[in-house]
């Protein structure tokens, strides 16, 4: 049984509604049930007993254009896990490309991350790139950034404290660097922070980040890891937005692609267009009433 939940603004008349059946008729999945969530009032949540995402996402956008989604195989549960990106995810920016704006090769370094972020180059290959650009960059110019351009995504913070209110446990794991990912865990709570190191020598950059390097596989790997300390039929949820995070939104139970890549948005069952994280409170039902507001 395909489970779709649909956050859309404003909320779907019956005539789209009919629209999306007949679509979902023809196509030879015919829809079982379709109604608002009891608590939530701005979710749809339909049923399809033989669904397929791959054939009904299109369908959902083309007739709800929803602010946000998510598809399930079951009964949707709240998540006792839940694995984060940071850069533009868990915050508005990418922090490489800030910090080489004080020395004067955002344009340059910013190109790069786009690219890498697409998919077009290989991710270690060009973070070690980009770092190399940076070499002789004062280290204090961190603190600096981290005060005057990082900033977290709306809805963040309430996000990460009303899951865990519900029992579930975070961790925020990047492809960027622990001088950025701990303040900004400490920040939104997270109970656990993984990334990359930036090697600095005589208050220097060096140009250099420690190994092994923290990429897709190490994201799809801490999830898995921290799914099975949970045991079986711990509901998992992952949030990202570029194509090293593919792979852990392929291998949680809800993959969240936030305002994300063509490729990676394409590889999740689930997706949030809007900047205001809790959309996902919304699809996960979680009534507004027993929010952490942060």
């Amino acid at each position: 049984m395909l489970i779709v939940r649909v956050l859309a603004e404003p909320v779907p008349p019956e005539a789209s509604l009919l629209a999306f059946e007949k679509a979902l008729s023809q196509a030879g999945q015919p829809l079982a049930s379709a109604a608002m969530l009891d608590f939530c009032g701005e979710v749809l949540e339909i049923a399809i007993p033989e669904g397929t995402r791959e054939i009904v996402a299109p369908l959902v956008e083309e007739h709800f254009q929803p602010q946000a989604a998510l598809f399930a195989d079951d009964f949707i549960e709240v998540p006792r896990l839940i694995v984060s990106d940071m850069d533009s995810t868990m915050i508005g920016q990418e922090c490489i490309d800030e910090l080489a704006d004080f020395a004067g090769l955002k344009e340059r370094v910013a190109e790069i991350t786009e690219r890498a972020m697409r998919g077009e180059l290989d991710f270690a290959g060009a973070l070690q790139e980009r770092i190399a650009l940076l070499e002789g960059l004062d280290e204090a110019a961190i603190d600096r950034c981290l005060k005057e351009r990082i900033s977290p995504t709306p809805g963040a913070a309430t996000l990460v404290a009303t899951l865990k209110a519900h029992g579930a446990r975070s961790i925020l794991v990047t492809g960027g660097f622990h001088c950025f990912a701990d303040p900004v865990a400490e920040r939104l709570g997270f109970d656990r922070v993984i990334g990359n190191r930036l090697l600095i020598a005589d208050g220097k950059l060096t140009g250099e980040v420690q190994q092994p390097i923290c990429d897709s596989s190490t994201k799809e790997a801490t999830l898995r890891e921290e799914a099975t300390r949970l045991g079986e039929g711990a509901r998992t949820l992952a949030i990202g937005d570029g194509a090293n995070d593919t792979a852990m939104l392929v291998a949680a139970d809800y993959g969240i692609a936030y305002r994300a890549k063509p490729n990676t948005r394409a590889a999740a069952n689930g997706w949030v267009d809007c900047e205001d994280l809790t959309a996902l409170l919304l699809l996960l039902d979680i009534d507004r009433e027993r929010w952490v507001m942060k």
